[in-house]
């Protein structure tokens, strides 16, 4: 777990493990949980895994949202005991993926993410940008403020999110990344859903070769 300071929104980190599963398959993951907030409350980018160690992270600020990247298990499978923990938190996935949701999740959804759609996080917002590629309701949080994206499984270091499984498509993945992500700024930090933090900067010279690559 690591916390970065931004101004009075605090950024943290939190790494947790377990598995991932679809078409058959199962892996074991590693997924970054982000917990977005001030002193007073916050809201969590994906609850993956391990809600007791998310919750420590929050402590006793007010959880006002769990905002999901996407519906694949492994970025929700900790909601249920999260929401235990922090009853009164809305829980937000885009419409395009309540298939995902529906099969791992008993109850809706407290609302739907839209792309342009801002979120308050303290007394700055999140902006919502529908990214779809991974899964057709992937999204990515842009904190503009302080240069940073929240990728979810979109964007990594090194190219697109894989698009070998149901539901993603790699010319969807390919037109998001440049229509809604490369025309950041090139600052932009990008806080992944796996793996190491990246730029805009970083990643966009290597757009035709992922293109090229066909992956």
């Amino acid at each position: 777990m690591r916390g970065i300071p931004v101004s009075d929104i605090r950024i943290d980190k939190v790494v947790t493990s377990g598995t991932f599963s679809l078409d058959g398959g199962t892996w074991d993951v590693d997924n970054n949980v982000w917990v977005v907030g001030d002193d007073t409350e916050c809201v969590v980018i994906d609850a993956a895994h391990d809600a007791t160690a998310i919750n420590t992270v929050i402590g006793d600020r007010r959880l006002t949202h769990i905002l999901c990247t996407h519906g694949h298990d492994d970025h929700i499978d900790a909601v249920r005991e999260l929401l235990e923990l922090k009853p009164q938190t809305k829980v937000l996935i885009h419409d395009a993926d309540r298939m995902l949701w529906d099969r791992e999740m008993s109850r809706p959804p407290d609302g739907a993410l839209t792309d342009g759609q801002t979120i308050a996080v303290g007394e700055d917002e999140l902006t919502v940008l529908h990214t779809p590629g991974h899964s057709p309701g992937a999204c990515c949080f842009l904190l503009a403020s302080e240069s940073t994206l929240f990728s979810g499984d979109t964007l990594f270091q090194g190219g697109p999110g894989a698009t070998g499984r149901s539901f993603s498509d790699f010319d969807t993945i390919i037109d998001s990344i440049r229509d809604k992500l490369l025309t950041l700024p090139p600052e932009t930090v990008v806080h992944t859903g796996h793996g190491d933090d990246t730029a805009i900067g970083d990643e966009a010279p290597h757009l035709q070769e992922w293109i090229d690559r066909g992956e």
